[in-house]
């Protein structure tokens, strides 16, 4: 037994603990942070346009086709500095999304995907010697989904995919290239693409309220999602400067709030919420994932009222089990394979009674014809010893004939004579 208080006591004097936030962001700008997206959108909506627009930069880019037979992710890692800040920033790309005909699995890649960077954060976790400090941690942050600006209504792929990805990371949807839509249809469209999400049930990632610094401002933020953006790779010079915008024969559109989102954007995801995605990422999605794996491997929480479990008895009780899985599966396979090697040999036994029917069948029908041919033996030669006899009677009676002829030959020449 034992008694736990907690008191609250009033100093007399400075102690220092005050300092203690100092030392944590100092500690933390010197490790640097990471930072990882995750865009997910049809091939040419804008991904890459956007996020050099976003972190002001060109990232490296490689053009792609509308002919992906499956669909893939392509990450690339830069790093980034500003003001003594260092941050590595990673960008996953869906390549070939939405290309193919049949589009039923699309998502799974970007969910095995997710899930496997969550497994490589666990089984860092579970290391006896880790070291989680120095650890490249590519756990996807934040997905911006990118909507193609139809107006209508959302595709049966977007409310799939998002649907699959919402319990697994902090989800934001982007109506892309917003300049191709008026504004009455834009704030159409947004009501239509939440009322859709709201009656799937897809849980978007909503901007922290419980801060009393960023209420007002991410409460207001929250109101105006789905985000949307204009992208631009090129500047256009407005008054003096040049500024990231997209020139049209009409005019310009820049990244200023009169003409799209993307100034919100950037403030919400980079400048006041950046800590708290990452925050949340650990916290819920990988903790989610994280409980369901240990939940497998036989893991278990224990109440105040129990014994804390031993992780020697649920290791030995894991591997009794999977001996006896393993013993199970040795003696399925080796009556999986008894079974086949009777089915063999019922299979060989029947040849063999088809093959000793045929040789059969082929022996008497070769006596068949042996008799047959016996038969036909037999009648030539009798019509060969017929034609036999034949001839020497026939040679008999013309012999003579011409003995006859030539003793009546004689007979006149005699006669003559005289």
């Amino acid at each position: 037994w034992w008694i736990s208080m907690t008191l609250t006591l009033t100093l007399r004097g400075h102690v220092g603990f005050d300092s203690l936030p100092d030392q944590l962001v100092s500690k933390s700008v010197s490790q640097g942070f990471c930072f990882n997206i995750l865009c997910v959108g049809e091939t040419g909506i804008g991904k890459s346009s956007l996020m050099n627009t976003l972190f002001n930069t060109t990232f490296e880019n490689e053009e792609v086709n509308h002919f992906q037979n499956t669909v893939y992710l392509r990450h690339r890692t830069y790093n980034l500095q500003e003001s003594n800040v260092d941050l590595k920033l990673t960008i996953v790309d869906t390549v070939g999304f939405g290309d193919q005909v049949n589009k039923e699995e699309s998502y799974k890649p970007i969910v095995d995907y997710i899930d496997t960077q969550f497994e490589h954060f666990l089984q860092e976790e579970l290391k006896i010697k880790r070291s989680l400090h120095n650890y490249h941690d590519t756990r996807i942050h934040i997905c911006l989904y990118f909507i193609s600006p139809t107006g209508h209504s959302l595709k049966s792929l977007d409310l799939v995919t998002m649907k699959k990805l919402d319990s697994k990371v902090n989800l934001i949807p982007l109506i892309a290239k917003a300049d191709t839509i008026s504004k009455c249809e834009l704030q159409k469209f947004k009501i239509k693409i939440m009322s859709e999400l709201v009656s799937n049930g897809v849980q978007i990632y909503q901007f922290p309220t419980d801060d009393e610094a960023v209420t007002e401002i991410n409460s207001t933020m929250n109101a105006h999602m789905p985000f949307a953006v204009v992208g631009s790779c090129e500047e256009v010079k407005v008054g003096n400067k040049l500024v990231r915008a997209r020139q049209y024969p009409w005019g310009v559109v820049q990244e200023n709030e009169s003409h799209c989102d993307f100034v919100k954007l950037r403030e919400m995801l980079i400048r006041v919420n950046m800590e708290d995605l990452r925050e949340q990422t650990h916290t819920r999605h990988y903790e989610l994932y994280r409980r369901c794996k240990l939940e497998e491997m036989g893991f278990k929480d224990t109440d105040t009222d129990t014994q804390p479990f031993s992780l020697h008895d649920i290791y030995v009780a894991k591997r009794k089990e999977f001996l006896a899985e393993l013993q199970r599966s040795e003696e399925d396979m080796r009556q999986m394979f008894v079974n086949k090697v009777k089915e063999t040999e019922a299979e060989l036994k029947e040849r063999e009674r088809e093959l000793h029917e045929r040789f059969e069948q082929l022996k008497r029908v070769h006596q068949e014809e042996k008799r047959s041919l016996e038969q036909k033996r037999h009648e030539l030669e009798e019509e060969m010893n017929s034609f036999s006899r034949r001839k020497v009677a026939a040679e008999a009676l013309q012999a003579h004939m011409l003995q006859s002829s030539i003793t009546h030959t004689i007979k006149k020449d005699k006669d003559k004579r005289k």
